[in-house]
């Protein structure tokens, strides 16, 4: 279990941060809460971002379209939150949460509907001390914060003793989570997301994998989860798209949309930024 907050969660939440200095028409995500989840460092670094209007060589030099496809992975799973919460589902549960701010920026739509919030330790208590000294700045929802480690607890009794209702419609996220799982710990954990969920439930998620092209930029993309590995969170677990409804299906899990690259590419940005191409997304339901 980490003993400091994710590195990794904060850098997600500084990327939704650095949309906000775009003009509306051309923002992938709209975060107006980004920022106030950011320490000294990454506060320092968005300000760099604001006056020279990219955010530095590293990221853009080992992985570039990495900031765009996190920013897509991040809209496409609002959208598919924003359709579920129109209909039945009665609870959120956002497995490794890090800093999402989905619980504030869909209050309206939320109802009171609770938001269950997994994470480690040192950083469900980072964002739940941050939280109460912005009471005042973020709407009142239901946000209960689970502390977990995924690779060792029982995802069923963290949620139950928080007041998950079981088989109840319920839409759960799974972002930015799996490549850094082992194979066998992202099996356990869906089929656990399916005992819980039962067949009126809704999966968002998003995997990794590695381009098999000889040319130099796949070899750059390949190489590119050097960068996670020195942010302290290695790339374990690779998926690649033609293998996903093999795997999610015996699992108990049918895919209904997948958007890669390109598709988020043409649903989501509007301007000249280019999406990272070996992750992708998608919505599955429980059968």
């Amino acid at each position: 279990m980490r003993d400091a907050p994710s590195t990794t969660a904060e850098a997600v939440c500084l990327f939704r941060a650095t949309d906000q200095r775009r003009p509306s028409a051309e923002r992938i995500v709209d975060d107006p809460y980004a920022t106030l989840f950011l320490g000294p460092v990454a506060r320092a670094a968005l300000a760099t971002i604001e006056v020279t209007g990219r955010l530095g060589t590293l990221v853009e030099q080992h992985a570039p379209g990495l900031i765009t496809y996190v920013l897509c992975r991040h809209r496409y799973i609002d959208d598919r939150l924003r359709t579920a919460l129109d209909g039945p589902t009665a609870q959120v549960v956002l497995l490794g949460a890090g800093y999402d701010t989905r619980a504030y920026r869909f209050a309206s739509m939320l109802r009171g509907r609770p938001v269950f919030e997994l994470d480690s330790p040192a950083t469900s208590r980072r964002k739940a001390r941050i939280v109460e000294e912005h009471a005042e700045d973020l709407p009142k929802v239901d946000v209960r914060r689970v502390e977990i480690d995924f690779s060792s607890q029982s995802l069923e009794d963290a949620l139950i003793d928080a007041g998950f209702q079981r088989a109840a419609p319920t839409f759960f996220v799974l972002e930015g989570v799996a490549m850094y799982l082992t194979r066998r710990a992202v099996k356990d954990t869906l089929a656990r997301v399916r005992e819980l969920g039962g067949t009126t439930s809704t999966l968002a998620m998003d995997f990794w994998y590695l381009l098999d092209a000889p040319d130099l930029l796949s070899t750059a993309y390949r190489s590119s989860a050097s960068l996670l590995h020195l942010l302290g969170e290695p790339v374990v677990f690779a998926l690649h798209p033609e293998d996903a409804r093999p795997f999610l299906s015996p699992l108990g899990f049918e895919i209904v949309d997948l958007a890669d690259a390109a598709e988020l590419r043409h649903r989501y940005v509007h301007d000249t930024r280019h999406v990272f191409p070996g992750n992708y997304v998608l919505e599955a339901r429980t059968v």
